[in-house]
């Protein structure tokens, strides 16, 4: 579905005219809908009721509290990587039941507080960091229900800052170490073997890796099952692509299911899923507004009050965002769209056909629900955007536009001269 669309000339969200929200919370600003975000979860859920899943959020990809609180409301779990984000899903309202917890740096004090908590289980990625978990669940008299992520070494025909299952990786722990893994856990009396973990890595808009990975490690879910009578969850992580550029298509929740459900089907396990950019970025749209139009010797320059700190996904993964006039306009332009930042890199577009505008009009960059506040930053002392949910007439804000003291509070000035 497509929540943001032009009608008689106006960007709406669901049914707000984008430019009222400006006009009233300001610029930047982020605009999320609910109505699409309850579109993809029923989508998937859906496409995979014959194994009844669980659906982790990945918090990380949005944390807004309204947003993991509408999918925690909708009966889905999450997918956390710190103790901030556990925290975070915990205060939206996900039951720690629901919550599994990835990352391959998590430090004792954030294993102790998800052990307190009571996880559905920890995502295992190194022999070390399973010893180190057995460690402070003994301390604490707690049992680690704990699920190792196997890497499968599969391509997963994406960019390579976001391919996550393959050898080079950091993720994970490969096919021939992984059982000695799982025999190393079992000789912990203080860990619980609770199944199988794999993500091969975000935007993947063919469902063949999925396919792929999960024809690698079929051996071994059997051989698993068999031995280990705690062994019942597949967690198969997320990755679901969608539509960022005309002529891309997304990846079907019918597609991928399709290709997944005879894997789930045989196996019989629990199965979990990672989904993040698939439930929220299409959602999300980043409101700027003009603030000069600059000729330049080769090229002409739009020059907006959002920058490479409010959203990054541009310089970081060359991404592509569509770029959109809030008020429809006579004309097109070919030129750069850039920010305020003191950065070569501070682009939101390049080379790209633009509608013609001029200082005061507003543009929205779309498919930027996923990644896009959740990775903004204070860089060249800005506060970060305004976030706000629509659904159907009704608009909240759900995060206030920061202030100057925003940006200095907990500093501390030094107590001698």
């Amino acid at each position: 579905m497509n929540s943001f669309q032009m009608v008689r000339g106006r960007l709406m969200a669901e049914s707000v005219a984008v430019k009222s929200l400006a006009s009233r919370y300001g610029t930047p600003l982020y605009v999320y809908s609910r109505s699409h975000i309850e579109g993809q979860y029923a989508a998937l859920t859906r496409a995979m009721a014959p194994v009844k899943p669980l659906i982790c959020y990945s918090v990380k990809v949005n944390t807004n509290a309204a947003v993991i609180g509408t999918l925690a409301e909708l009966g889905a779990g999450a997918d956390v990587v710190s103790g901030g984000e556990l925290y975070r899903a915990r205060r939206a309202g996900v039951p720690p039941s629901r919550i599994a917890f990835a990352g391959v740096g998590k430090t004792r004090e954030e294993i102790e507080y998800a052990l307190r908590a009571g996880l559905l289980f920890f995502t295992v990625e190194s022999e070390p960091e399973l010893d180190r978990i057995a460690e402070c669940a003994r301390r604490l008299g707690r049992k680690a229900r704990i699920a190792l992520r196997a890497n499968p070494d599969v391509d997963p025909e994406t960019h390579h800052y976001i391919s996550t299952g393959k050898k080079e990786n950091k993720f994970g722990l490969d096919l021939r170490r992984i059982e000695r893994a799982y025999r190393r856990a079992a000789a912990h009396s203080s860990l619980e073997i609770a199944g199988l973990h794999m993500h091969i890595g975000s935007q993947i808009l063919n469902p063949a890796p999925f396919a792929h990975a999960l024809e690698r490690v079929a051996g071994l879910c059997r051989r698993l099952r068999a031995r280990y009578p705690t062994f019942r969850y597949l967690d198969i992580g997320g990755g679901l692509g969608i539509q960022y550029k005309p002529g891309q298509h997304p990846l079907d929740p019918a597609r991928f299911a399709k290709v997944v459900l005879p894997f789930m089907k045989e196996w019989g396990l629990s199965v979990v899923l990672e989904p993040g950019r698939f439930l929220v970025g299409n959602a999300g749209i980043l409101v700027t507004r003009v603030q000069y139009v600059k000729n330049g010797p080769s090229k002409k320059f739009v020059i907006v009050d959002a920058g490479m700190n409010d959203l990054i996904r541009p310089p970081l993964y060359q991404a592509h965002h569509e770029i959109v006039p809030v008020r429809a306009t006579r004309g097109k332009i070919v030129g750069d769209v850039v920010g305020p930042i003191c950065e070569s890199a501070d682009f939101l577009a390049q080379d790209r056909q633009l509608p013609s505008v001029r200082e005061g009009d507003l543009l929205a960059v779309l498919s930027a629900g996923a990644y896009g506040f959740a990775m903004a930053s204070n860089y060249n002392s800005r506060g970060r955007p305004a976030e706000v949910l629509v659904h159907g007439r009704r608009h909240a804000l759900i995060r206030r536009r920061e202030t100057r003291e925003d940006l200095v509070r907990g500093e501390q000035r030094l107590p001698w001269r």
